[in-house]
């Protein structure tokens, strides 16, 4: 997998040499891999819209996929894009520069939904729901516009995670963000390659790569965020019991309808003396990779 410079993305050039640096960068491929057999995310011949941010997920999406691509390990185009949504002071010229340099095929699109978020939310509202919603709209026509089959976003583990106990203690839902989905209109794929890779690895990746990470000023100006406070109490969970993010992520992969309570998902009423076997539930708390 991690070959001499002559035999490597430009993507990964000038990466750090270190035995650590290879098994984070290892470790990571191999996760992205693992999601993207796992849920059936591969379509031969198909095209990619992969969404740049800028921001520390969204170039470790880049430089994985790319680098899965570039072993032929996934047999899809990919097109980097960036959506510049308008905020002031967006440092325009990155992501074009930083795109060419490394020969990564891309298109930048200007639409200012960040004067459009500003008038429409009220004063001490969060900018989030409008924002994303804005930029999904725009991300799919763009998507159909260059022939693709599937938007492809960062989000990692403790994105899923972290929205899975918003659900829970301010939606009243179980549910998160899937790795794979259709959108409302049917017509695109919604991938999410890295749902099994840490918040931790990423950043420690980008880092370590250089590359040039640009901070979304309109979402980290707010204060008091669900996601901000949901983030805290999980980070104080991982100080106590290191390990416990992996547990309760592994948990989403592991659900038993009949040990829940929604009767959509399994016929309670149904359920006769002897009609089942049941098995011992297994406490055993699941193997860490």
């Amino acid at each position: 997998m991690l070959d001499d410079l002559d035999d490597i993305h430009p993507l990964f050039h000038g990466a750090p040499s270190s035995a650590s640096f290879k098994k984070l960068r290892k470790r990571i491929v191999r996760q992205t891999r693992e999601a993207i057999e796992q849920y059936g995310m591969i379509e031969r011949g198909a095209r990619w819209l992969v969404c740049l941010s800028g921001g520390k997920d969204s170039y470790t999406l880049l430089a994985v996929l790319h680098e899965l691509k570039w072993r032929g390990l996934l047999p899809v185009d990919l097109l980097a894009c960036n959506l510049d949504q308008g905020q002031p002071g967006f440092p325009s010229t990155v992501l074009p520069e930083f795109l060419e340099k490394m020969g990564v095929e891309h298109r930048v699109e200007y639409q200012d939904t960040y004067s459009v978020v500003k008038d429409k939310v009220p004063e001490g509202r969060t900018y989030c729901a409008l924002c994303s919603r804005l930029r999904r709209g725009n991300l799919y026509r763009i998507a159909r516009e260059e022939g693709c089959s599937a938007v492809v976003l960062g989000h990692h583990r403790d994105d899923i995670l972290e929205t899975f106990f918003m659900n829970l203690f301010h939606g009243g839902r179980l549910a998160t963000m899937p790795p794979k989905l259709v959108n409302e209109e049917g017509d695109l794929f919604v991938y999410r390659p890295l749902a099994h890779v840490a918040e931790a690895d990423c950043e420690k990746f980008a880092r370590d790569m250089n590359y040039p990470i640009i901070p979304c000023d309109l979402c980290g100006s707010q204060d008091g965020l669900q996601r901000q406070q949901v983030k805290q109490i999980l980070d104080q969970w991982e100080k106590n019991s290191p390990g416990r993010r992996q547990v309760m992520f592994r948990s989403l992969m592991n659900i038993r309808p009949s040990h829940m309570l929604d009767p959509k998902l399994f016929d309670f009423t149904g359920l006769m003396r002897g009609s089942v076997k049941f098995e011992q539930i297994d406490t055993e708390v699941p193997k860490l990779r």
